[in-house]
């Protein structure tokens, strides 16, 4: 009996120190109410937008935490990664993902492009420099050619740039929480919290949808 009280106190304990610490989590401070609310890819389900540039540092130490968070996200979760392009000089790498993402192979160049420019120390500023990579990595050079300058990743080019604008951002990584949200390391104080702060809102946005 007194291991049952025991064990009981310290889920109660638990529960109230997550408690605490979400009620902690405030609008201003830890994340950012979007001036007007955006448009998610899927409305019956609460939309994570990572946004990311592979040439930052910050960002790829950002992609153990994702990748963690990942393997326990809910059902009722969908997860969207999008470059940011910020400037001319963030298109060429927010290319890379496109391309990508069109050729089905993310898995292939996603975490292997990170370690290349941040662990490998690789200069990749050109576009033959990434087709080489894309090469490297097991895509035809053709495959890359045909995608890279297809109408298909310029679409997606512009629409993340316009997607930037509207997310108000003004760094990365960052996280969009069902278009309403925007939370970075900056604002959360680390790239833990940033993820603590993300449940906060996914459990804020299902109750408020009454789930």
């Amino acid at each position: 009996m007194k291991k049952l009280l025991n064990t009981t106190l310290l889920l109660l304990t638990g529960l109230f120190l997550a408690t605490a610490q979400a009620a902690d989590f405030a609008e201003g401070k830890d994340y950012t109410r979007l001036s007007a609310a955006q448009p998610t890819a899927m409305p019956d389900k609460i939309e994570v937008v990572e946004l990311f540039w592979y040439g930052c540092p910050h960002c790829y130490r950002l992609e153990p935490h994702i990748e963690e968070w990942l393997e326990t996200r809910p059902e009722d979760v969908a997860f969207v990664r999008m470059p940011a392009v910020l400037s001319p000089r963030w298109e060429l790498l927010a290319r890379a993902w496109y391309t990508a993402d069109l050729l089905g192979v993310t898995e292939q160049i996603h975490k292997p492009l990170f370690k290349a420019i941040h662990a490998d120390r690789q200069r990749i500023t050109s576009v033959d420099q990434l087709r080489d990579f894309f090469v490297e990595q097991g895509v035809s050079g053709e495959d890359f050619d045909s995608t890279f300058h297809s109408f298909g990743v310029a679409a997606k080019i512009n629409r993340a740039r316009e997607m930037t604008r509207r997310y108000q951002l003004r760094g990365v990584p960052a996280l969009i929480i069902n278009g309403k949200y925007r939370t970075s390391a900056s604002e959360a104080g680390s790239h833990a919290a940033m993820i603590e702060v993300t449940n906060h809102l996914i459990e804020q946005e299902r109750e408020a949808a009454g789930d």
